[in-house]
């Protein structure tokens, strides 16, 4: 493993911004024999999360040389009416990647909408074809929030080989897939996957020399759950109250940030952490994407 000092930062805004770069060269380079590559973003209802990571994305395809556009519907849309916008970019020769943004309204089904999307321009990684590529270990496109934590951890030279990894989350997203990539030949980790019913979890993060924490619960896990000298990777992205903030609202993770990061090597911040690496590692698969379909 790299050195560090107590607490050190894994910097997710300098390391996405260096993936951004090269993915904009590469971009640059593929243009001058093919047109950009074209992701389309497909909205339903007004998340205000969700709307915002839309946006997000938006502006980092702009900025790389990727083009897009977002079919926004109503939250009433209908599961049919949402499969066939799907179909319809399955179809469309113009679109290399396609991003359904989770959570759907609760009448749709997320798991017939991702199984509907042609698997050669599933960008998010989702498709149950692309899964098993994953497990079998030799992926087409690997989730982007699993696929910038690994990036995180090789950019800063930190080696998972042998380390005892927990991942808290079993999420089809984050934990099952990030699991599968930790416990593969060139990364050999040993890897433990906790959840809601695992008993006296505490037991398990606190023999961790990696933890990975993606619950969605604010501050779950504070310095008595936490090995000295773990690397702490905070998935997390909760709204707190707090007056003080003119937003009327603080972001925080699922770590309580404050009290673990004496006790780590290596920390993520939230926000400046994972969350923008998920956001670059779809720009790279966007441009695995237009490259597949370039040679259909």
């Amino acid at each position: 493993m790299s050195d560090s000092k107590p607490g050190t930062l894994i910097d997710g805004r300098e390391i996405a911004q260096a993936i951004r770069d090269e993915v904009k060269a590469q971009i640059e380079e593929w243009t001058e024999a093919h047109r950009p590559p074209f992701l389309s973003a497909v909205l339903v209802g007004d998340n205000p999360a969700s709307k915002a990571y839309v946006r997000g994305k938006e502006q980092d395809a702009a900025e790389v040389g990727i083009e897009t556009n977002t079919h926004h519907y109503d939250s009433d849309l209908s599961e049919e009416a949402l499969l066939d916008t799907v179909r319809g970019l399955n179809g469309d020769p113009s679109v290399d990647g396609i991003l359904v943004q989770l959570p759907l309204p609760d009448h749709i089904d997320d798991r017939a909408v991702i199984d509907t999307i042609d698997p050669k321009k599933d960008v998010d990684g989702f498709h149950p074809a692309n899964l098993g590529r994953l497990m079998r270990g030799n992926p087409s496109f690997v989730p982007a929030t699993p696929y910038g934590i690994v990036t995180m951890l090789d950019r800063c030279g930190i080696d998972p080989k042998g380390m005892d990894t927990v991942i808290v989350g079993r999420s089809n997203i984050v934990g099952k897939p990030l699991a599968n990539l930790l416990m593969q030949r060139d990364r050999n980790a040993t890897v433990t996957v906790c959840h809601s019913r695992t008993k006296d979890l505490a037991a398990h993060t606190r023999r961790a020399d990696l933890l990975v924490a993606a619950v969605g619960q604010a501050e779950m896990i504070g310095a008595d759950m936490v090995k000295n000298g773990a690397v702490v990777i905070d998935v997390g992205i909760n709204r707190v109250d707090d007056a003080s903030n003119e937003r009327g609202y603080r972001l925080v993770g699922d770590i309580d940030f404050e009290e673990v990061r004496p006790k780590s090597s290596w920390i993520t911040p939230v926000p400046g952490g994972v969350g923008l690496m998920t956001r670059a590692m779809l720009l790279k698969n966007t441009m695995t994407a237009a490259r597949l379909h370039a040679t259909a």
